[in-house]
């Protein structure tokens, strides 16, 4: 069985930043009322002044603000004043080769013969990273970011599971350093040098043209699974739309996140529900910033 090996980014402003805000997050996640800054601040081991400063830079908004997208309620605002038609979304330019997190991402995917030989052939690095939502473990070929896990909720060991099983006949090796590059630029991080990170869609074909949809979706904003279904050309096939959804490999990258039911619900997530309300409300608070 493949070892895990946690690592973090490097001992930079930056990494120690991610460190504290996905500290921040979860503790405001967590909690059943709304916390008072100096309370988040406290918990932080900072002065109240010192954390509104780092929060507000990182997140875009204050800690105060960014707990009212956190609120429950939030999936439903986003419905109403959010909501994106992906045909809309297309006519705007808002593509895989688009603009998509306030960074740059360029995709392709791998033939359906290749993906029936289930990863034979095919080498892929991994390694553990600091991110916004927590750690990460990312996976990627020499062509690309070909799976992304959040494991706050999960664990290590089931994310790790998760995204092996995936490709069973792939060799697996970690190696860190050759991903780092990408994931840097990937989550914006201070070192990202890189004008685009590289994605690799490993998946069966209708998987591919769901997840291609999603990159559809601007940042900040949200559609219905009965829109991504009709932009594949299948409207009456939702059900198959939300098992293509879930199954995506890249998490936050290929923005499943964004979906939602027509009743302003949340839906499913893959990685944990409280993953999915974070990246609603992070995305969504710095699109009003």
């Amino acid at each position: 069985m493949t070892q895990i090996k946690p690592i973090s980014t490097p001992n930079t402003d930056d990494g120690y930043h991610y460190q504290v805000m996905r500290r921040a997050i979860d503790l405001i996640d967590k909690a059943e009322d709304p916390m008072q800054l100096e309370q988040i601040a406290s918990k932080m081991g900072m002065s109240a002044a010192h954390f509104q400063r780092l929060f507000s830079r990182w997140v875009g908004v204050s800690p105060k603000r960014y707990q009212q997208y956190l609120m429950l309620g939030h999936a439903k605002t986003l419905m109403r004043d959010r909501f994106t038609t992906l045909e809309t979304a297309h006519s705007l330019g808002l593509s895989g080769t688009g603009r998509l997190h306030d960074l740059f991402l360029r995709w392709e995917s791998m033939s359906p013969g290749e993906f029936a030989r289930k990863g034979a052939d095919l080498t892929i690095f991994w390694g553990w990273f600091d991110s916004p939502f927590g750690l990460a473990l990312v996976m990627g070929t020499e062509k690309g970011i070909c799976g992304l896990a959040l494991a706050a909720e999960t664990g290590e060991e089931a994310a790790m599971q998760d995204l092996t099983a995936r490709w069973p006949l792939a060799t697996f090796v970690e190696n860190p350093m050759m991903l780092r590059p990408w994931v840097l630029t990937a989550f914006g991080a201070q070192g990202g040098k890189l004008d685009k990170a590289p994605l690799y869609l490993i998946g069966a074909p209708f998987q591919i043209k769901v997840w291609e949809a999603l990159l559809s979706i601007p940042s900040g904003q949200v559609t219905t699974y009965s829109e991504i279904a009709s932009a594949v050309g299948k409207p009456k096939a939702v059900r198959a739309v939300g098992t293509a959804v879930g199954r995506n490999p890249v998490s936050w990258l290929i923005p499943c996140h964004r979906a939602l039911r027509k009743s302003g619900a949340l839906g499913g997530y893959h990685w944990g529900l409280p993953v999915k309300r974070a990246m609603l409300a992070y995305e969504a608070a710095r699109a009003e910033a």
